[in-house]
Formats: structure tokens, C-alpha cells, sequence
């Protein structure tokens, strides 16, 4: 899925993390969209699996380190790691490879945002090691996600647990972690959540802002550049019309402000900016510094 990549915005510095990749049902990743139309942009494998890429991003703003999602970690067994396709082998895993190849070290991050809670986001919030035990990834560091996100995560429903693992979860809380925000909220100076439901009730995205610029994280809303036409919808998003009309207000908004869009699962492109004067949304990469 390539290297982590790295770009000004402003004064603060976005690091794209190559955190590994994963490989994901294709009917399941575009929902109601006809197999011969996803399949043009994002050719299946002989498993009907798509390439993912697992992109959390480092923003150095100011005085603060802030990683947004963390992968999938290093707890799952051979079984879940061949059924997902996923690939992050590193030193736990390929996220504090790649937080080291944008030259810093992991206890270096001040800040963890969860956009939401599903294993591929939330999954390196927490580690195993080798006595067996797993323990917060990143000790001493607060983790931000929407109360209303730690609570649906907690239902365990049939339809949602298979995407919610607790030992990825329930250590943050027992380590005192846990800083739960309701609604829009500003983390640090220059870096927001705001609530981008429809994937997940509760899921957000983040506003990075610095000396005019402005850069949104935009986490499962918009996975990949293949997602941007508003019907292009996720089969997992629990609530895929209301995923509809955030879609359309996020990018409506996005077309009258200059704003560096970022892609978290898209295999090869991971930002650019909306064409602005194209009725379809059409994207315009942006390349690293």
C-alpha cells in the first residue's frame, strides 16, 4: 500500500501513515452499486476481496503529536487475519513502523482520535504482548471518541460485534483513557471532531485548520476516492441514508471551502481536493511535499 506520506498544511505537518492493508468483501465495501460498476474502479481479487489500505494520519500541531485512528493492531489470529486479508506486520505492527519512518517514536503521540470503533480504526489502540496480556498501545495518552460511539460499541448486537472487539476497547477504560465528547469538539488548537453519522451512529471526522488552510480526515464517511459519488455508499454502514445526506452537507461544504480532503482505506491515493466546479464530485490529487 506504499509509504507514508507527508505534506505542510499551514504550520502543522500531516504524515498519512502506511499502516498496512486489509482486503474486504466488494459487494460489502459498495453496498447497492452494481458489481460491474464498483469493479472498474477497484478490481476484486478471485475472493471477490478489494485492496484497503489502513492510513491513520500524524498531524504535528504545534506543541502536540496527534494520531487519528491507529489500524488493526496485533490481536487477531490466523483465521480473522485471512478472512480480512490483512497485512500490518511491523514491530508491534506497521503503525509505530510507520510513526518511526515519519521520524518520531510512538510514545511520542500526545493525542489518539478514534473516528469510530471498528477494528480497522480502533484496532492498534491497544496491544498484545508477548506474556499474553494486552495493555493501551499508547500509555499516559487520553483517546478521544463520541460517548455515543463507546456506548453502540458495547451493545454487541448481531449486526454490529463482529466489527467491535472489545480487547481493543475495554483496556482503554480500565487505564483511565478514555476522554468521551458529545458532538463537535476542538481537541487542540486547530484540530476539531465533528459528528459524520450514517457508517456508525456516532462516527466523526476531523477538522484539521492552520494559517488559513484546512484539511478533513474524513475516516469511513468517504473511505476511498471510489466513495465519493453520494450513492457510492458502504453495505456496512448501519444507516447508509443518513450516510446519504452527511455525504451531501460534508460535500457541499467542501466545494465552497478549499479543503484537503484525506482517504483512509483508498490503496492508492491518499488526498487531494474536490474539482470545484464539476457537478459530479471529481477529485484532484494532491501530491506529498
Amino acid at each position: 500500500m506504499g509509504r507514508s506520506l507527508t505534506r505542510q498544511l499551514g504550520r502543522f505537518r500531516l504524515h498519512a501513515l502506511s499502516a498496512g492493508g486489509q482486503r474486504l468483501d466488494g459487494g460489502a465495501m459498495f453496498g447497492v452499486v452494481p458489481k460491474p460498476l464498483w469493479e472498474k474502479k477497484m478490481p476484486a481479487d478471485e475472493r471477490n476481496r478489494v485492496p484497503l489500505a489502513l492510513r491513520p494520519l500524524l498531524v504535528q500541531a504545534d506543541d502536540e503529536l496527534v494520531l487519528i485512528d491507529t489500524g488493526a493492531g496485533n490481536k487477531e489470529d490466523a483465521k480473522f487475519r485471512d478472512i480480512y486479508g490483512l497485512e500490518n506486520d511491523g514491530d508491534p505492527t506497521a503503525l509505530e513502523d510507520a510513526i518511526r519512518d515519519a521520524g518520531f517514536q510512538p510514545s511520542d503521540v500526545t493525542v489518539v482520535i478514534n473516528t469510530h470503533l471498528h477494528f480497522d480504526h480502533a484496532g492498534g489502540d491497544t496491544v498484545r504482548l508477548p506474556d499474553g496480556n494486552v495493555v493501551p498501545a499508547f500509555p499516559g495518552v487520553r483517546h478521544v471518541v463520541q460517548q455515543g460511539e463507546w456506548e453502540f460499541a458495547h451493545l454487541q448486537n448481531e449486526r454490529v460485534r463482529a466489527s467491535y472487539l472489545l480487547h481493543n476497547l475495554d483496556p482503554l477504560r480500565t487505564a483511565g483513557l478514555l476522554d468521551l465528547v458529545d458532538g463537535p469538539a476542538e481537541i487542540v488548537p486547530g484540530i476539531q471532531v465533528l459528528p459524520t453519522p450514517g457508517h456508525t451512529p456516532h462516527h466523526q471526522s476531523v477538522l484539521v485548520h492552520s494559517e488559513g488552510e484546512v484539511a478533513l480526515y474524513l475516516g469511513d464517511l468517504v473511505p476511498t476516492t471510489a466513495h465519493l459519488p453520494l450513492p457510492w455508499i458502504m453495505g456496512y454502514d448501519v444507516a447508509p441514508l443518513v450516510t446519504l445526506e452527511t455525504k451531501r452537507t460534508v460535500l457541499d461544504w467542501v466545494k465552497k471551502e478549499r479543503t484537503l480532503l484525506l482517504f483512509e482505506h483508498d490503496p492508492e491515493i491518499p488526498w487531494g481536493y474536490l474539482a470545484p466546479h464539476e457537478e459530479k464530485p471529481s477529485l484532484v490529487p494532491d501530491r506529498p511535499d
